[in-house]
């Protein structure tokens, strides 16, 4: 999770918390909001997926309140949608406004200096009525190689530890020839690289006529769009990664070699209290086939320490599922109970022993990162170029060079030594 701040002058300042889906989503409301003409405002863009996110929240808005005392603040986000009162209870907080609320045109409208009608403080509809994704697409959030394009939103699991989908609302697709639009307008702009993001991806299309899956969506980009440099796809539920997507892997060099997957644990049984679709063999086999299939491929993954009814045996098929799964980018999250979870009502682990968990799983990702850094000395690499001396490989891998860089250019140069968590060539 992470905090951003833009803004400038009179112009609305927005605060961005959480994942990339959100931050997209704060780009979209900036626009929104300078287009209404909206003026002297904070919004902060809310987390929920962690009690300590919603902490975050609640106090980036205490500070922004004493920064910006004569502003309208207004909060909007997933812990907006399922904690409306939480945060119009809080005396810095003018107005609270949900996750559809904040996409559409006419809710900006309203807050601008000419807006002659009334106001609702709290405007938070009931997110599991949407059945559409949000109209409003933009071109060109990211770097300036790489753009990100939402093409799913929600989710229909309901994983025991999870709030998300009553943040964020059930699954909903955007259709692939509004995707392959904008990616060609994206491509058109000069950007090299697409990530395909979503709450649940590879859910795409389940709800859309015909529907197509996730791996026919890529094949279809990657086919009408041949001037694409490269395609990459965000988190993904390997349980559901489809024929058509695995055949991608395997023939599609543009398809990026990194996957990062929601894994979230390592054991079967505490998978079966999450209410996770796969088990610990699903997710070798998956990772196993992955490697067989494009051998330079890497993954990232999601994995939760502390659990309830975790045992350190259980923790320690987590841990070893670091090497089982050949995983290098892990995301640890300590475990903590979100009110109105079935897993809030499980006996829980204590604080002491999820914080060493964490530590142990960090420990043991940052010991794969190093690993995976170590082996691409000597070795050559195409690296997409973020700024005039800083790239990432097709595995996302960071590269710092000593000498200026096209930029946004894909340029091509060997590795002569690791540092830290980046490499040099």
């Amino acid at each position: 999770m992470c905090s951003t701040v833009s803004g400038m002058s009179n112009a609305p300042i927005f605060s961005n918390h959480g994942c990339r889906l959100n931050a997209y989503e704060t780009a979209a409301m900036t626009e929104l909001a300078e287009a209404a003409g909206v003026q002297n405002a904070i919004v902060v863009n809310t987390c929920a997926v962690t009690a300590e996110a919603v902490r975050k929240a609640r106090q980036d808005i205490r500070k922004l309140r004493r920064a910006h005392p004569d502003a309208r603040l207004i909060v909007t986000g997933c812990a907006a949608q399922t904690e409306p009162a939480t945060f119009s209870a809080m005396e810095e907080v003018d107005m609270v406004i949900g996750n559809t609320e904040k996409m559409n045109p006419e809710t900006w409208a309203a807050m601008a200096p000419d807006f002659t009608g009334t106001t609702e403080p709290v405007q938070v509809d009931d997110i599991m009525s949407v059945t559409e994704t949000a109209g409003h697409l933009i071109d060109g959030f990211g770097t300036r190689s790489r753009a990100y394009v939402q093409v799913q939103n929600g989710c229909d699991h309901r994983c025991t530890f999870c709030i998300i989908p009553f943040g964020r609302g059930n699954s909903r697709s955007v259709p692939a020839g509004v995707v392959v639009d904008q990616i060609k307008r994206l491509v058109n702009r000069g950007f090299a690289e697409i990530v395909l993001t979503g709450v649940d991806l590879t859910s795409w299309g389940a709800d859309l006529p015909a529907t197509p899956r996730l791996g026919d969506l890529v094949l279809r980009i990657l086919k009408l769009i041949p001037d694409l440099p490269r395609l990459r796809i965000s988190s993904i539920d390997s349980i559901e990664v489809d024929p058509a997507l695995m055949q991608a892997i395997a023939t599609e060099p543009r398809l990026m070699p990194h996957l990062h997957l929601s894994l979230q644990h390592g054991d079967n049984l505490i998978l079966k209290r999450m209410k996770r679709r796969h088990s610990r063999d699903d997710a070798i086999a998956f990772a196993e086939e992955a490697r067989k299939l494009r051998p330079d491929m890497t993954f990232g993954a999601d994995i939760i320490a502390g659990f309830p009814t975790e045992t350190e045996e259980s923790f320690a098929n987590s841990l070893a599922l670091v090497k089982d799964c050949h995983l290098t980018w892990l995301h640890v999250f300590p475990y903590s109970p979100r009110p109105g979870t079935p897993a809030a009502r499980m006996p829980q682990v204590r604080g002491p022993a999820i914080k060493d968990r964490a530590a142990r799983l960090r420990a043991a990702g940052d010991a794969a990162v190093q690993a995976h850094l170590t082996a691409q000395i000597g070795q050559t690499h195409h690296i997409l170029m973020e700024s005039p001396r800083m790239g990432r490989t097709a595995q996302f891998a960071e590269v710092h060079f000593d000498t200026d860089q096209p930029e946004s250019h894909i340029v091509t140069a060997t590795i002569k030594a690791a540092e830290g968590a980046l490499l040099r060539a």
